[in-house]
């Protein structure tokens, strides 16, 4: 097996009297999709930052081989900006708003800002204002922008919030083509796993201070989601979807056209459970 890309062992972070987890054992292989699942405060984006270095674990170790690439979350408010262009933003991956390279360096600068606009087929997109493209355009130069470390993990801090259903495929569609051609490794915060459901090899859950490592099928189940949260917890499949109902801030992922489904299944889970 190829060495991991990066590695917690043992592995423990707490802020005063919170611990977020402890005794992590992790190793994220290259290429490897990693959904990184959890209520609200539970330590989801902690995770990624520890990864970035910019959180310190309290004891343990940490190894991360190779370069990282960030990409936020969507707000709403990400729209404001009608000055700077996409290939701007885009630009920041390489050198964050440091100016005042030579003409090397900017010809180079510009080499990859092209390079990482067009992985994502992004160049119609390079001149236009930030603040007149969707969401979704949004954060196809934000992927653009990680893109320009050519990482060997990304990490992603729940980049489908806010994103309408065909702006969310088209962010998981392009990770995925990512993963594909680079042997990239993803690391994936989100409140909604359907998205990225067929992609997922492993499941990263963190709840109340405690853990959960595994495939889907091993983490995603109503014995092991009620044993992390202390109290009962309901995961349904409904047309090919999760469905999971308890626990606090659960991740119901439900489409209201599967209200009737769920119902139903409920019932059902509930008559076989008398």
């Amino acid at each position: 097996m190829a060495d991991p890309v990066i590695s917690f062992r043992g592995s423990h972070l707490a802020f005063g009297n919170r611990t977020l987890w402890h005794d992590l054992d992790l190793d994220i292989a290259p290429g490897e999709f990693v959904a990184v699942l959890g209520p609200n405060g539970a330590g989801k984006t902690t995770l990624l930052r520890a990864a970035l270095g910019q959180v310190e674990p309290t004891a343990g170790e940490l190894t991360v081989d190779g370069r990282l690439g960030y990409i936020p979350q969507q707000h709403a408010d990400d729209s404001d900006d009608m000055l700077m262009r996409g290939r701007d933003l885009v630009g920041f991956g390489i050198d964050g708003t440091a100016w005042g390279m030579g003409l090397r360096g900017l010809r180079h600068r510009r080499a990859r800002v092209d390079a990482a606009l067009a992985e994502v087929n992004a160049t119609r997109y390079a001149s236009s204002p930030v603040g007149l493209l969707s969401g979704g355009e949004q954060q196809r130069l934000r992927i653009a922008q990680a893109l320009t470390r050519d990482p060997s993990v990304l990490l992603c801090d729940e980049p489908l919030a806010s994103l309408d259903l065909a702006s969310q495929q088209l962010v998981v569609d392009l990770l995925d083509a990512r993963r594909r051609r680079a042997n990239t490794a993803i690391m994936f915060v989100t409140h909604e796993l359907n998205p990225v459901l067929p992609f997922v090899d492993r499941v990263v859950y963190l709840a109340g201070g405690s853990f959960r490592v595994g495939t889907v099928d091993e983490v995603m189940t109503s014995a092991t989601l009620s044993e992390l949260y202390g109290s009962r917890v309901e995961v349904l499949r409904v047309g090919g979807r999760l469905v999971v109902i308890g626990g606090e801030d659960a991740h119901h992922c439900i489409d209201h056209g599967y209200a009737d489904e769920i119902e139903t299944s409920r019932g059902t889970m509930k008559q076989s459970l008398a």
